[in-house]
């Protein structure tokens, strides 16, 4: 009866976030339709009848789609209140200006245009105190009806911040009993009962597979930790050439017509990035040059693709010599040596802008994994050996880990992102992570700093060199280890 319950929950959360998802599509298309008809189609020399406004509203309700999907607006419950309304405003703010430009277009009369702006800037207006009140209410009953998961974490021999991140999402998860991996596994299964989802929190791959069919068996929810190989193999592709499932991993990345493509579109938006920008970087620099007469670009080695070195450009956001010592480290969340112009153009992310010509160069692309220092890339590599794994693609200045991670997020967590960018890549994705870059802009978290004093991002760098290589030899170990081990003659 328990799993009829969890199943039934899990499917009227889909049917609740379906209904509430279309009825907002609904509800901008009905605030669009009204100005449509009683303020804009009759600036046409011949209005639309009913089947061209039906035309308009739905090319409209389908833009809205498109641009609220395509910038996570979707999914009350999921995300943070902030995070979906950032990703609607910014969805409404673009379905509307390509509306503007169709209103403008159909009407065609150059007298009105400054009319038209006025109605598309209510509608605008409109539109973001329907959001405001809607996804507050929405969420706020999704929350209601829905508890978060009771979870039990099973955690391996080193602890982490995971629980701790989890928890903070106090409205999905809550995490109330934990039990280490080298308890006994019916103890385990005993607990694993008693509760509405599991975290297997990097633990043994012979433990976990084991845990992981169990809680199939019971229909339980499971979040683990992936380790690098399991997002590789997630992102295979199933092979049917013979009656043994195969996975392929082509690792080949995009094809050369879509590199052309990426190319060429990289071309086409850093220059007109640079256009549209180059009123913005000027007066960046000349508030940098009048703050403390410093060099208003900084120049950085960094690595791409293969990692080859190259000069990355950067607003200054430090004063100047801020590594006298020669030694690298990221910034502190309260580091002194950021100046107040730096911290200006670091939170609203203008230090990056002198990066786009880094772009039309052909250094880096809009989408990839952040370029790194060669030395931190060798201090990585130490702890982390796959790190160079994510120069397979160009480096690019937003990305996966960019958009899904945080500045201060584990080298190692970051890696994981970007690798699963590496497998994922396409055009698609790439147009994707764009859009949702406008959004990431206005949250704070992904500035946030380091904690005072450290040099890197890099957990295990926090570890003595027994305890690295305890515990890379510890992985080894678990990902030798298989629990789909070949039958024995019995078995067969």
């Amino acid at each position: 009866m328990q799993n009829v319950r969890g199943i039934n929950r899990q499917t009227w959360k889909y049917v609740y976030r379906a209904f509430f998802d279309m009825l907002m599509v609904l509800m901008f298309t009905w605030t669009f339709s009204f100005f449509w008809r009683v303020r804009l189609n009759m600036l046409q020399s011949i209005a639309f009848l009913n089947k061209g406004n039906l035309l308009i509203e739905a090319i409209y309700a389908l833009l809205s789609f498109s641009f609220i999907m395509g910038l996570g607006g979707f999914g009350f419950g999921r995300g943070r209140k902030s995070a979906l309304l950032i990703g609607q405003a910014v969805a409404m703010f673009m379905t509307n200006l390509v509306a503007l430009g169709i209103t403008t277009l159909v009407v065609g009369q150059v007298q009105y245009i400054q009319y038209i702006l006025g109605q598309y800037l209510v509608i605008m207006l409109v539109n973001l105190s329907e959001l405001l009140v809607y996804t507050i209410i929405v969420t706020d009953l999704y929350r209601l009806i829905f508890p978060p998961f009771e979870i039990l974490q099973i955690y391996g021999k080193y602890r982490n911040t995971l629980p701790h991140k989890m928890n903070l999402r106090d409205d999905k998860y809550h995490i109330v009993d934990s039990v280490s991996y080298t308890e006994d596994l019916a103890e385990i299964f005993t607990r694993i009962k008693r509760y509405d989802a599991v975290l297997i929190n990097d633990i043994p791959s012979e433990v976990k597979n084991k845990i992981l069919k169990y809680c199939f068996d019971l229909d339980k929810r499971v979040y683990f930790t992936p380790k690098i190989s399991d997002i590789l193999v997630k992102y295979s592709a199933e092979v049917n050439v013979v009656d043994t499932p195969l996975y392929l991993c082509r690792n080949l990345g995009m094809s050369l017509p879509q590199r052309f493509v990426k190319r060429l579109i990289d071309i086409c938006l850093s220059a007109i990035g640079i256009l549209i920008s180059s009123p913005i970087m000027l007066a960046v620099a000349i508030a940098i040059r009048l703050y403390d007469h410093g060099p208003a670009i900084y120049k950085q080695v960094r690595c791409t693709r293969g990692e080859r070195e190259f000069q990355m450009f950067k607003f200054r956001s430090m004063i100047q010599n801020a590594e006298q010592d020669g030694k690298a480290r990221l910034a502190a969340e309260h580091d002194d040596r950021i100046t107040p112009v730096g911290k200006f153009i670091r939170a609203t992310r203008l230090d990056e802008l002198p990066q786009l010509f880094n772009i039309f160069m052909g250094d880096m692309s809009i989408v990839g994994p952040r370029p790194e220092r060669p030395e931190l890339i060798r201090e990585y590599q130490d702890s982390i050996p796959e790190f160079a794994y994510r120069t397979h693609v160009k480096a690019g200045l937003t990305g996966y880990a960019q958009i899904y991670g945080r500045y201060n997020t584990t080298s190692y967590d970051k890696l994981k992102l970007d690798i699963i960018y590496v497998q994922r890549q396409s055009l698609i994705l790439d147009l994707q992570l764009i859009l949702m870059t406008i959004c990431i802009i206005f949250m704070k978290d992904s500035t946030q700093g380091l904690e005072e004093g450290a040099t890197n991002a890099n957990v295990l760098g926090m570890r003595t060199n027994e305890e690295k290589q305890e515990d890379r030899a510890a992985e080894a170990v678990s990902n030798e280890q298989d629990a789909d081990a070949l039958p024995t003659g019995e078995e067969k």
